[in-house]
């Protein structure tokens, strides 16, 4: 990264929002951001239910590729803190998976936290993977194999911790899922985290060490109840029979260590696992515009996995 732009970014912080009073603001701005230029390649939504027990409905946005290359469907859950986001603003970043990878994308609406906090918003994600897979024919899907989990932070967190549930639950399992530098951990204390990225960029870049433990409070304000291997899914004891999983980390990322870290569980625990760390990137770097070289070289690592491509990790 150019060593002036490292600079500025590294100012940042100073003019960060709070999170905890502005999450509104944030999300009405990210709206607006993704509605220009205008969004293309929407199709209507379907309708998903949560499993909340009250028989909520889920809205989910379909997005479908320019070129469709493969049949694979992506069922997305989007970042955001568990706080901020949602299938507008992600719908830029979505469209653009679509096309980079030639599969459909399915973006799930799931409850936001402060006023829904956990586990509503992974009862919305379990609820739609679960009759998904039990029913890939409402996608148009022959086969649940071609459904694959992917979500970026908040939403990497969301997946992964959908998989831990699905397997625990004796439901269908995914067989594949990506995860984009997700949360794993409980603990980003610069004097207490076990991960070194954690201390070395938890207050640079785009995401600081403050911010998270805000999202974390509105998410989940218990805070015993963090170290819960839904919320936290590196605490969990049994990492068995989970998805071939790539797991993507960003270099200048405070998550980059505890994201690898779930990636050589799950390695351990006798899954396949793909670990690739993406130089001298920033989280979130999944919505950055087309041209830009970390989120290229994502979908290059992105498009071999989704082709069968080796496991292993390229990760130090």
């Amino acid at each position: 990264m150019n060593p002036l732009l490292r600079l500025a970014l590294r100012l940042l912080p100073a003019a960060r929002f709070d999170v905890r009073e502005d999450y509104a603001r944030v999300r009405r701005l990210q709206r607006q951001l993704a509605a220009l230029p205008p969004a293309r390649y929407r199709t209507p939504t379907w309708d998903t239910f949560s499993d909340s027990g009250d028989g909520r409905r889920v809205p989910v946005r379909v997005f479908t590729p320019r070129e469709r290359r493969r049949d694979d469907l992506l069922l997305f859950f989007h970042g955001g803190g568990w706080v901020t986001g949602d299938i507008e603003s992600y719908t830029p970043a979505c469209a653009t998976m679509a096309d980079l990878t030639g599969c459909r994308v399915a973006s799930v609406d799931y409850r936001l936290a402060p006023e829904h906090p956990f586990p509503a918003g992974l009862e919305d994600c379990y609820g739609t993977a679960r009759r998904l897979l039990e029913d890939p024919g409402q996608a148009g899907l022959g086969d649940a194999d071609r459904i694959v989990l992917v979500g970026d932070s908040a939403g990497g967190n969301l997946a992964a911790a959908v998989s831990l549930l699905l397997r625990e639950q004796g439901h269908r399992v995914p067989s594949r899922q990506i995860l984009l530098y997700p949360v794993t951990h409980w603990d980003h204390d610069p004097s207490t985290s076990p991960f070194e990225s954690v201390r070395r960029h938890g207050e640079d870049y785009r995401l600081t060490n403050t911010e998270i433990d805000d999202y974390f409070g509105l998410y989940v304000p218990d805070p015993q109840l963090r170290r819960s291997r839904l919320v936290s899914p590196l605490m969990a004891e049994d990492l068995s029979g989970q998805p071939e999983t790539l797991l993507i980390t960003a270099e200048l990322d405070l998550l980059c260590d505890e994201g690898e870290a779930y990636g050589h569980a799950l390695a351990e625990a006798g899954n396949r696992v793909r670990l690739h760390r993406v130089d001298d990137a920033l989280h979130g770097f999944i919505s950055l515009p087309r041209f830009a070289r970390p989120l290229r070289d994502a979908y290059e690592v992105i498009d071999e996995f989704l082709d069968g491509g080796p496991t292993g990790s390229s990760a130090p």
